[in-house]
């Protein structure tokens, strides 16, 4: 696999890859399964910590370093699809496949479908 930093695209099934087996060699993996609803919830962690970095007034755009760590909300919103990409490598999920039919099937929906505000 390439490095994740150089300029090649980076696909879903890559990223899956990748972060999956990252976790692993890093021993988040080592005592068999993880509870999947902490593992959902700690998905959901990262888009509250997007929220904490745009309520603190951060450009939406910006990555700094902090002591020598990457912050901001794009990097957040990567920490999920991190964390994404590792469920979905243990868990045999094609994530690819599945937001390619997502996709799909939400351009055959009705302008504003349910007539929701947002």
């Amino acid at each position: 696999m390439t490095s994740p930093t150089d300029d090649t695209p980076l696909t879903l099934t890559a990223l899956v890859h990748e972060s999956h087996q990252t976790a692993v060699s890093k021993g988040w993996w080592e005592d068999g399964d993880r509870n999947v609803g902490e593992m959902l919830c700690l998905m959901h962690a990262e888009i509250s910590e997007a929220l904490e970095e745009w309520r603190a007034r951060h450009p939406l755009t910006e990555i700094r370093i902090e002591n020598g760590k990457p912050e901001g909300v794009p990097v957040e919103l990567a920490d999920v699809m991190i964390r994404i990409g590792d469920f979905c490598g243990r868990y045999n999920i094609d994530l690819e496949a599945a937001v390619k039919q997502k996709l799909a099937f939400n351009k055959t929906r009705s302008h504003r479908h349910g007539n929701k505000l947002a």
